[in-house]
C-alpha cells in the first residue's frame, strides 16, 4: 500500500483546516459563493494513505467525537470511523468535509456535485496531498465522490460508493422538487420554520422503507379526522427538529437533482453498495452504474431502512467501508 506524505499529524479529535477560495473561483453555474474559504476536518497519522469520507446533506465535517470534545454532537459516522473502527483514525489519514453553501445562506446557489468535487481539490492542493486513497462517500457524498474521480480520474485510487448513482432518478427528483416548492413558499408566505418541518417530513417518507414504516407506525386512526395518525407524529417531531435554513437547503436538494457523471470516464476501483429498499436511489441504478465501470465491485445491502441505511446498519456498513480498503 503506498503511503502519501502529508504535514502536521493532528489527534483523535481532528483538526479543523480552513482554505482560502480563489477570488476568481465560480460555481459552474457562474456565481461566486459568498463564503470565503472551505472547511473540513482531519484526522490520524500524518503519513498515512489519504482517505476522503463525505455524507448525506445533512453531515458536516466531525466524523467522530471524543467524550472530552468541545462539539456539541457526536460526528456523523460514529461506529464506522473512529480509532480501530472500520475506517481506523489511528491507521488512515481522513479528511472529513464540509459542503457548501455554508449556513447561514442568504441567497439561492446553483451548485454541482462537481463543484464540491473542486472545493474538496482546493483542500487537498493545500494540505499537499499528492493522490487520494480513497473516497468514502454516502448519498450525497458519494455522487460528490464519483464527479471527483470524473474530474481528476488520475487523482484517486478507489471509491466506496454507498447509495449513490451516476444520476438522479426522476422520481427522487420528483420527491425533492415538492419539497423546493414548500421551502418557497414557506419563504414567500414568511413561514419559513413551518416550510422547512414540511419539507423535512416529506423527504423523511423518502429516506425509510416501507416495510420499516409498516412494522413502526401501523396503529389505529386517532379519535376524529385532522388529529395526528402515529406516523404523523413521527414525521411531525422530526420535522420540527431539522435545524437549516430553506436557502441552502433548497441550494443542496437541487444539487442532487443537478448530478450526472459519466462513469467511462471514471478510472478509480469503485465499490458501489446497494439497498434494495432504497427508494430515492434504485437498486437498479447501481447495477447500470456497476456494469458501465471499467473496475467495479458490486455489494448487495439489503437493509429495513432504505436511503438511511448507511446511518443505520453500522455493522455491515463498517465491512462495507473496510472491504473497501483494504480488498
Amino acid at each position: 500500500m503506498t503511503s502519501y506524505p502529508n504535514p502536521a499529524a493532528p489527534d483523535l479529535i481532528g483538526t479543523d483546516i480552513r482554505v482560502d477560495i480563489p477570488d476568481d473561483f465560480r460555481l459552474m453555474s457562474g456565481q461566486k459563493l459568498e463564503q470565503t474559504d472551505v472547511v473540513a476536518r482531519l484526522y490520524g497519522p500524518a503519513d498515512a494513505p489519504v482517505v476522503v469520507a463525505a455524507g448525506g446533506i445533512s453531515a458536516g465535517r466531525i466524523l467522530f467525537a471524543k467524550e472530552d470534545t468541545t462539539d456539541t454532537a457526536p460526528g456523523w459516522w460514529e461506529g464506522v470511523a473512529g480509532p480501530n473502527e472500520a475506517l481506523d483514525l489511528n491507521r488512515w489519514r481522513v479528511l472529513s468535509i464540509e459542503f457548501a453553501p455554508r449556513l447561514p445562506t442568504s441567497q439561492i446557489y446553483t451548485i454541482t456535485t462537481h463543484d464540491q468535487a473542486r472545493l474538496v481539490r482546493l483542500i487537498l492542493d493545500h494540505i499537499g496531498v499528492q493522490k487520494v486513497y480513497n473516497f468514502i462517500g454516502a448519498s450525497y457524498g458519494a455522487m460528490i465522490g464519483l464527479a471527483f474521480a470524473e474530474l481528476y480520474p488520475d487523482y484517486v485510487e478507489r471509491l466506496c460508493v454507498i447509495s449513490a448513482a451516476h444520476r438522479s432518478h426522476p422520481m427522487a427528483t420528483a420527491m425533492r422538487g415538492i419539497q423546493r416548492r414548500i421551502l418557497r413558499f414557506g419563504l414567500e408566505t414568511g413561514n419559513e420554520k413551518e416550510g422547512i418541518s414540511l419539507a423535512r417530513q416529506l423527504s423523511m417518507t423518502t429516506y425509510r422503507s416501507d416495510d420499516e414504516f409498516s412494522e413502526r407506525f401501523d396503529g389505529p386512526p386517532p379519535e376524529a379526522a385532522g388529529e395526528n395518525y402515529t406516523v404523523c407524529g413521527y414525521l411531525r417531531s422530526r420535522g420540527d427538529a431539522y435545524a437549516t435554513d430553506a436557502n441552502r437547503w433548497i441550494s443542496m436538494s437541487d444539487s442532487l437533482d443537478r448530478h450526472r457523471v459519466d462513469p467511462a470516464n471514471i478510472k478509480a476501483k469503485v465499490f458501489l453498495a446497494a439497498v434494495p429498499s432504497d427508494r430515492l436511489v434504485p437498486y437498479a441504478d447501481m447495477k447500470t452504474l456497476h456494469e458501465a465501470l471499467a473496475d467495479s465491485v458490486f455489494i448487495e445491502f439489503p437493509s429495513l431502512y432504505g436511503h438511511d441505511a448507511f446511518l443505520k446498519e453500522i455493522s455491515t456498513v463498517s465491512a462495507i467501508v473496510k472491504r473497501s480498503l483494504e480488498e
